[in-house]
């Protein structure tokens, strides 16, 4: 049973809806939606803040639309006309792919983030946490058996256990903490496995540049992905090592082959990777430094889980589930936009 939606801009977290909500006003945002097909515009507008709703306060959206027919004060807080049915709503959100919601995600917290300086390199956090569906483990038993035909399957990670779903890999800006890319993995794969994968999409949406820093934790490592990351991407792969982590066997991945020197560019490459390879050598020596910076992306994955509905989905298709992380990492990233950027508070927001 949920609670009554009584707005009370008295109440901090009916004020910081409020702010969020905005962003489906703006001029840009319409720009975006129509250029993606997601029209009418206006409509869709209405229906993303009722997504919003019931996303912010982890109801299901049925709820929220009764309540805005029983409350006109609510009505006029989300800017609501006339309220949709359930049927209305649930056909005119699934008349869109997964792809064009994480597509439009990506390109309104884009607007949010600050242009980045050309000269300046950025620092990226990357990390993964698991979604968990709502199933009911006592009332039947699965088995990886049983779930060879279903696009969610058995995971496992140390922080959450055993569990039934997907893995949301999300990168953010620091110290921005705006979330710049998100994937969606069936099951729990092994962080090393999608480094490359990782990598790839970066770079073709141009999301890393030459000389950019990624921090990764220890779930990535491997002795290749530094190579490739400074070889490959032009990027400093800040894998956190292992304990039997050693120099040596590290610099002995950097063999260039013989075909390479045939290249008009392999000498400003040499150079470059030379460069990128000095910095992370001695990032190494700051690792405790980078390892409290690394810890923000905990925070966020902490907030968005305990405050923005992703601790527990009641979705169960590949399609749903991104649909409703992208429109919670939307809202994640319009929250943190505001100002909540901070250890402190995203820990506070995530008590809420």
């Amino acid at each position: 049973m949920y609670p009554p939606l009584i707005v009370d801009r008295k109440d901090q977290k009916w004020l910081l809806l409020e702010l969020a909500l905005t962003i489906t006003t703006t001029r840009r945002t319409k720009q975006e939606m129509a250029k993606l097909g997601i029209t009418p515009v206006q409509r869709a507008g209405e229906y993303f803040r009722i997504l919003f709703i019931a996303l912010f306060f982890s109801m299901d959206c049925s709820y929220v639309l009764q309540e805005l027919k029983q409350r006109p004060s609510l009505r006029r807080f989300a800017h609501i006309g006339e309220v949709p049915t359930p049927n209305q709503f649930y056909r005119f959100m699934s008349r869109f792919d997964e792809s064009s919601c994480i597509l439009l995600t990506t390109r309104i917290l884009s607007t949010l983030c600050k242009k980045r300086n050309p000269r300046r390199r950025a620092t990226l956090l990357i990390d993964s946490t698991a979604i968990s569906l709502d199933l009911n483990w006592f009332r039947r038993h699965y088995t990886k058996q049983n779930l060879e035909d279903k696009e969610y399957a058995w995971g496992y990670t140390p922080t959450h256990g055993h569990y039934i779903g997907y893995k949301l890999t999300l990168v953010i800006d620091y110290p921005a903490l705006t979330p710049l890319a998100m994937r969606i993995h069936r099951g729990s794969p092994n962080d090393s496995t999608i480094f490359t994968e990782i990598m790839n999409d970066l770079s073709r949406r141009r999301i890393i540049r030459e000389g950019d820093i990624l921090v990764f934790d220890k779930g990535y490592y491997s002795y290749q992905h530094y190579a490739d990351g400074i070889c490959k991407f032009k990027v400093v792969p800040l894998i956190f090592p292992r304990k039997n982590f050693k120099k040596s066997k590290l610099l002995s991945k950097f063999v260039i082959p013989l075909p390479e020197f045939s290249r008009t560019r392999i000498k400003q490459d040499i150079q470059v990777w030379k460069h990128l390879l000095d910095k992370l050598l001695t990032l190494f020596d700051r690792v405790d430094e980078y390892a409290t910076i690394r810890s923000l992306i905990e925070d966020v994955f902490k907030f968005a889980k305990n405050a923005l509905s992703l601790k527990r989905l009641h979705r169960y298709t590949t399609r749903s589930v991104e649909k409703v992380v992208a429109a919670s990492v939307l809202l994640l990233g319009t929250i943190i936009s505001l100002g909540f950027d901070s250890k402190d508070v995203l820990q506070r927001l995530a008590e809420w």
